[in-house]
């Protein structure tokens, strides 16, 4: 049995707990350090419906923003710098959640296919099983623990608003607002991050003189940032809308009646360049989370002694 072979055989025998905490940990480090990125894109997404937040609220806009560096100075002028990790927490807990159980679902599916197989090809079933756990994940993460929801306190206190009073407003039906837009959009940046990294990875290793260090895992990362953002911002910009829409005493939303409702208003009232607001500033985000997490995962498994990814 050669070096590398000993490493898998080491890691398979790892409970699936201790593999949920690794990606757990790659995944906080990631989330700490690009947070103000994530939040900031948030801010652009939802400034298109000021108007019709002005209507609902009787009055009242929201600030108006132009540019991801302008925005950033905006919230750090007006609202202080801390503001930039506001909602940080749950959206730590929502990633402590789907992505341990998405990377261990995927390798250890992943891992039971290719060990039959005689190269490390990347069949289609790939994508399939991808999308399906990242797209589990966030029905998973959405509501954690009673009165905070993770996905749904995490998009909301990036607008200003908390848990409580999405409860007080909406009822507790308010923290799984947006979840059907916020599966679709998980799959979507799924297909373009976990299965891209994997893809492209194995490639450069089997095609290149790269060796399986980190400057390959930034090269795959690199490219996986891309493709996820490219692939998951339309049903972002939609998910962002529905979650931080008002909602009545019901919990249903006042502006979009759906994820297809919210997207054809938003086309009709903005155009088809309003479904990719806030691209760069999501790309600037996946790419640095993308690389980060990478690295600290492949890093961690590397002083752990077992196999790479």
């Amino acid at each position: 049995m050669d070096l590398q072979e000993e490493k898998k055989s080491i890691y398979s025998k790892w409970p699936r707990s201790t593999k949920f905490a690794l990606s757990a940990c790659a995944a906080a480090v990631a989330e700490i350090v690009t947070f103000p990125l994530d939040l900031t894109k948030t801010r652009l997404q939802i400034q298109g419906e000021a108007a019709l937040r002005k209507h609902a609220d009787g009055g009242r806009g929201q600030t108006a923003y132009r540019g991801m560096l302008g925005t950033a100075v905006g919230i750090v002028r007006e609202e202080g710098p801390l503001k930039l990790w506001q909602g940080v927490t749950p959206a730590i807990y929502r990633h402590i959640v789907y992505s341990g159980v998405r990377m261990v679902a995927y390798e250890q599916l992943r891992d039971s296919v290719l060990g039959k197989s005689a190269d490390d090809s990347f069949p289609l079933w790939k994508a399939a099983v991808g999308a399906w756990w990242r797209g589990c994940g966030p029905v998973h993460g959405q509501p954690h623990g009673p009165g905070e929801g993770a996905d749904a306190d995490g998009g909301e206190a990036q607008a200003g608003r908390k848990a409580p009073p999405i409860v007080s407003e909406g009822g507790f039906r308010g923290l799984w607002a947006g979840w059907v837009p916020n599966v679709q959009r998980a799959a979507l940046v799924n297909l373009g991050d976990l299965t891209t990294y994997d893809t492209v990875k194995h490639f450069l290793l089997r095609n290149t003189p790269l060796k399986d260090n980190s400057l390959c895992h930034a090269l795959a990362s690199t490219c996986s940032g891309l493709v996820a953002a490219t692939m998951g911002t339309p049903a972002d910009v939609v998910k962002t809308r529905i979650m931080n829409q008002p909602r009545d005493s019901n919990g249903r939303g006042i502006l979009y009646k759906s994820s297809t409702d919210c997207l054809m208003k938003s086309v009709k009232g903005e155009g088809l360049r309003s479904l990719y607001k806030g691209f760069l500033p999501t790309w600037m985000r996946m790419a640095p989370w993308s690389m980060t997490f990478w690295l600290t995962f492949e890093q961690i498994r590397r002083v752990l002694g077992v196999s790479s990814f």
